[in-house]
């Protein structure tokens, strides 16, 4: 006998787990096309040399790669982003430019597993290639708050900074050419905390004064009111830029939408991908900001210029579905507790088999999701539990030429000779 056990950091989906997930997939998808997004999909190999190097250091040691049957260097994508990118350089001929795509799909890192974080995981990427400008940072911006609102989650905070920005900070200070570090550590704040975080920038600038500066940049301003840190970040620059009038822009866009008490500028939001060169968000559910982001991303201008000489720059998000569900399963959402396989179940005895399944291909055809139990020998017990297991709310059964229809839930019954009346009672 083999061991049926499961590697680490991956796992099997039962239906209770996967329905949700399902369900939660094509709100996203109705949301994305309704915004004009089409999808995509990519190979979940791609050459070694597609992949390394793309997303840091950190990120290098976490890609499964290995050497295939062919003797080829192969990885498997770490994100959809990096792909896309490639995808971009082989298609663009092709593609209408600006090009705007979305793909739910897995993508694996060999990080430590946790709570909502796995080596197999689902992303639910949408992203805007060909354009670098504020219009399109607001289309990412209102395509998330679409998408959670599409899920009815209202209490949720996107934090929004920008890298640019940043970068005219540490030109200030005259320590830029250290910048891709600094912003890696700066993005362990929420993990390791201020001191170890100051620590690691000690040891980048050499400067105490210079490490304090950082620290002050990251942690001012408001950030309940997004002007307000803007101005405060501003002033620690000591000149408006491009990239701070372009950030007030994005938020004149947030307001006249009614949708900026939603977003709010948080400088410490770096994102831990090399790639960003712009505009960074990362999302939080406002009951349970321990689980951490659940929808990050931002504007990445010369990541495709690894792969092509075209000029494509993007900006795009990823909603990270596994660690969304286990944040709303932890707070009971109603999104996660809707585990149906079906609207009801239909359930006979031997001998009305043909009017059990015809009764059911009919109800299938006006738009009713049923089941049909297969077994008719079974007893009533066994299917009654078949029922419960895949939590279907009704049961439709035979009576004297009537439908009997019971709510399971309840255990009240209704008969019928309509089938009409047979789908009002089941929804």
């Amino acid at each position: 006998m083999i061991d049926p056990i499961v590697l680490k950091g991956f796992r099997d989906s039962l239906p209770s787990e996967e329905i949700p997930k399902k369900n939660i997939e094509r709100k996203l998808e109705s949301v994305f096309e309704g915004f004009g997004f089409v999808p995509i999909d990519t190979p979940v190999l791609e050459y070694e040399s597609v992949l390394l190097g793309k997303g840091g250091g950190e990120t290098d040691k976490q890609i499964f790669h290995f050497e295939d049957n062919g003797g080829r260097k192969v990885a498997m994508r770490f994100d959809l982003t990096v792909p896309f990118a490639r995808f971009l350089a082989l298609h663009h001929d092709t593609l209408p430019i600006p090009f705007k795509r979305y793909h739910i799909a897995k993508a694996w890192r060999g990080e430590n597993p946790q709570k909502g974080r796995y080596r197999e995981f689902i992303q639910c990427d949408f992203d805007i290639v060909g354009v670098d400008n504020a219009e399109a940072d607001f289309e990412i911006l209102s395509l998330m708050y679409a998408s959670f609102r599409a899920m009815g989650i209202q209490n949720v905070c996107f934090h929004v900074a920008n890298r640019a920005i940043f970068n005219d900070f540490l030109e200030t200070i005259d320590v830029k050419d250290k910048s891709i570090e600094i912003l890696r550590a700066v993005d362990k704040l929420r993990k390791i905390g201020k001191d170890e975080v100051k620590s690691i920038l000690l040891s980048l600038t050499g400067d105490e004064e210079k490490s304090e500066m950082i620290i002050s940049f990251i942690t001012s301003g408001d950030k309940k009111n997004f002007l307000e840190t803007l101005d405060s970040i501003v002033s620690l620059i000591g000149r408006e830029t491009e990239n701070t009038e372009r950030m007030r822009r994005i938020h004149s866009y947030l307001k006249a939408a009614a949708i900026d008490s939603f977003f709010v500028y948080d400088p410490s939001i770096t994102r831990g991908l090399d790639y960003y060169t712009g505009i960074v968000y990362e999302t939080f559910l406002t009951d349970f900001e321990a689980i951490g982001s659940v929808c990050s991303g931002g504007r990445y201008n010369n990541l495709a210029s690894l792969y092509t000489k075209e000029n494509l720059p993007g900006v795009g998000a990823s909603i990270g579905l596994d660690r969304l569900l286990a944040a709303l399963s932890e707070l009971k959402s109603p999104l996660v507790s809707n585990q149906s396989s079906a609207d009801c179940v239909v359930l006979y005895k031997s001998g009305e088999d043909e009017k059990a399944v015809m009764t059911a291909f009919s109800l299938r055809m006006k738009g009713l999701k049923t089941d049909v139990y297969l077994l008719p020998e079974k007893k009533a017990k066994a299917q009654y539990e078949y029922a419960e297991k895949l939590k279907i709310p009704y049961a439709l059964s035979f009576k004297d030429g009537l439908f009997v229809v019971k709510n399971l839930k309840t255990r009240q019954t209704s008969e019928t000779d309509s089938l009409e009346r047979v789908i009002e009672l089941c929804r």
